[in-house]
């Protein structure tokens, strides 16, 4: 899936090629990081997979369901940060997870997809969500209006009243034997939904990328896309559960900060200034139904 991935991304970018490295970690398993940067349309690309074990402290075994600080965490995560503010960034994410060990073993799914765009197209925004509707709805066990509300919810930030992107999908513990903090299905239903929504992700972006690549901006477009960004840096590194879970079970650095924007601004008080910023911010603030 990684390198299908990486295949269909560089030859929309058309000019660079995605760098890999194998790596290892101490305390048990590894992966695989392949990075596009400086491309002609992508400024900052990244697909990774992984599969770890070892450890978690106890502090951090008591925030996630089951017993048993023993863990095995597998997965594959993606971020585009294109260079022209008309193109959304996207991320998306799938892993699965087992904690303890015997009768004690818990195990699940998570991950999702979501849209961050800079300039708002309801048309994007409509074939983003139908494509990723329409992986959902192979699949009894999952109902595509569930995950994008559990999307809008968690990809934002309180303390700025308003989300991340656009949303997508987002589900967590799936598969979960643990009532209090899962949720009860078939690990192997699960993981056939997994394997058809998560190849979804290039039909669900690949066009969009495709279409707005080359559309003119101004500089004032670009400033505003530099600041958009700080909010994805913020949510990032502060609510982000893959970064909070990679930082506290000794994750390797590199990979787990990649999702970052290579270039962002912070600036006091900006805020948005024309109609076109205005409806974004409008729409990050009370989400949407697109379909």
């Amino acid at each position: 899936m990684q390198g299908r991935f990486t295949d269909a991304l560089a030859a929309i970018d058309g000019r660079a090629s995605f760098s890999t490295e194998e790596w290892t970690r101490p305390e048990g398993g590894g992966g695989r990081s392949m990075v596009l940067a400086n491309g002609a349309h992508i400024e900052k690309g990244a697909v990774h997979v992984s599969r770890v074990h070892g450890t978690m402290s106890e502090a951090f075994s008591k925030e996630l369901p089951g017993e048993g600080r023993g863990f095995f965490a597998t997965g594959v995560s993606l971020i585009i940060h294109p260079r022209n503010p008309h193109a959304p960034t996207v991320h998306a994410n799938y892993r699965y997870l087992e904690k303890g060990e015997g009768a004690d073993r818990n195990a699940w799914f998570g991950g999702g997809a979501d849209l961050t765009p800079y300039v708002l197209y309801d048309e994007d925004a409509i074939h983003f969500h139908t494509t990723l509707r329409d992986a959902c709805a192979k699949h009894p066990l999952v109902d595509y209006r569930e995950l994008k509300k559990a999307c809008d919810a968690y990809f934002r930030l309180p303390h700025r009243n308003e989300a991340r992107g656009i949303g997508g999908i987002f589900f967590d513990y799936y598969g979960s034997n643990d009532s209090a903090k899962g949720t009860r299905l078939e690990l192997d239903a699960v993981e056939a939904f997994v394997k058809d929504v998560a190849p979804a992700f290039l039909d669900a972006y690949g066009p969009i990328l495709d279409r707005r690549k080359q559309t003119p901006f101004s500089d004032a477009e670009k400033v505003w896309q530099l600041h958009r960004r700080g909010r994805y840096v913020e949510f990032n590194l502060v609510y982000d559960r893959g970064t909070i879970f990679g930082l506290k079970t000794g994750g390797r650095i590199e990979s787990i900060l990649a999702s970052l924007p290579p270039e962002v601004r912070f600036t006091y008080g900006h805020g948005p200034t024309t109609p076109e910023e205005h409806r974004l911010v409008e729409v990050l603030v009370t989400p949407r139904d697109w379909i």
